[in-house]
């Protein structure tokens, strides 16, 4: 049996016509959609034959909007050329901004936990009180729905 290497791209949705603060209600079959449909137009039928297979939105935040897409190696270079050009994504004008790019699901965690404690160190700052902090804290270091699919 042949084992196939997979790579796993942490990725940032940035919403135009929303407020930074506003959670995104995104389904993972809207990213999904979104990069397929990108692909399909830069690569043709070619590329969407080549991605579908293996290509799955593993995880959604709507609160930090942190993604974690999971492909095939190999047509993985496919995605990563065709995500800067997804402008709609579900509901929202949207764009794509690719984060970091891993082999293993853990590495992914691993960057997004520090990724998350530099934005909790910048926003604090700003905070005034310990239970502003805590609740920031909570909610951006929250790490159970990543746990939940390794």
């Amino acid at each position: 049996m042949v084992r196939h290497k997979n790579r796993y791209f942490v990725i940032k949705i940035r919403a135009v016509d929303s407020p930074k603060e506003a959670p995104l209600h995104l389904h993972p079959a809207n990213v999904y959609g979104a990069i397929t449909g990108a692909v399909q137009q830069l690569h043709g039928d070619f590329g969407v034959a080549a991605t579908r297979s293996d290509l799955v939105a593993k995880y959604c935040n709507a609160a930090t909007r942190i993604g974690i897409i999971r492909c095939r190696h190999g047509p993985h270079k496919l995605i990563a050329s065709a995500m800067p050009y997804v402008k709609n994504i579900g509901p929202y004008k949207a764009y794509i901004t690719t984060l970091f790019m891993g082999a293993t699901m853990r590495h992914c965690f691993n960057f997004i936990r520090n990724y998350q404690q530099r934005k909790f160190e910048k926003y604090c700052i700003n905070l005034k009180t310990d239970e502003e902090k805590a609740e920031l804290k909570k909610m951006l270091l929250n790490m159970d729905p990543v746990l939940s699919i390794l």
